[in-house]
């Protein structure tokens, strides 16, 4: 009976707590078989659309432009002109493109056009007119320095030229006036045309001393060389 009641006053010992159970390791599976899948019966692919017409008139209108700015990138205007006015002409709904295609338009035409060399002002008309003299055209030459001497009237170089013009054209009466105004505007005139080989078919005549010499009372001074160009 005691034995019981001791067993009975034990204390009582917690239990400890159960320890996690580890987790158990995957087993790896043997590597499955790679399954090659064959090809089954193929679909047949649908044609795609092709392009509205507008939309392809679009696209070559585009690579059109690009090729014709292309081409005046690399300085060739005269085929970057080309390009770029069949756009326009070709084209003719592709208006966004036309204002940007006629500006390259324009600056191909002025790169691709030669300079303009016709003479303008007074003095390079009197060179063009002495060249065409001096070359042998004297009916150019003449018809030049007619304009120029109603412009100036009173230049020495155009009348004296005029003078040498109408010699050579075997008009020595029109000549004559022109070669007294010309020494009558510049002295130094005189001895130009004494030693012009220009005026050798009018030396001889009495009147070429007439001229000439009318005025060889006046102290003058020998002049300096003239702007003629020997041929």
């Amino acid at each position: 009976m005691a034995k019981h009641q001791h067993t009975r006053n034990r204390p009582v010992r917690p239990r400890k707590a159960a320890k996690p159970r580890k987790a158990a390791k995957a087993v790896k599976s043997p590597k499955a078989k790679q399954v090659i899948a064959l090809p089954g019966p193929t679909k047949r692919e649908e044609p795609r659309p092709a392009p509205q017409p507008d939309q392809a008139n679009r696209l070559n209108a585009v690579a059109a432009y690009e090729r014709g700015v292309g081409a005046l990138q690399r300085r060739k205007f005269a085929e970057a002109a080309t390009l770029l006015q069949a756009v326009i002409e070709s084209y003719p709904d592709e208006k966004e493109l036309h204002e940007r295609a006629r500006l390259y338009l324009n600056i191909c035409r002025r790169q691709a056009a030669p300079p303009d060399a016709s003479p303008r002002t007074f003095e390079e008309r009197l060179y063009a007119a002495t060249l065409a003299i001096n070359r042998g055209a004297f009916d150019d030459g003449a018809l030049q320095l007619r304009a120029l001497a109603g412009e100036v009237p009173d230049h020495d170089h155009v009348q004296y030229m005029l003078a040498v013009a109408y010699t050579q054209l075997g008009e020595a009466e029109r000549a004559w006036p022109h070669l007294a105004r010309a020494i009558e505007l510049n002295a130094e005139n005189r001895f130009l045309a004494r030693q012009d080989a220009d005026l050798d078919p009018i030396r001889r005549d009495p009147q070429f001393r007439r001229v000439v010499d009318r005025t060889a009372g006046r102290r003058e001074r020998r002049p300096a060389h003239r702007a003629r160009i020997a041929r």
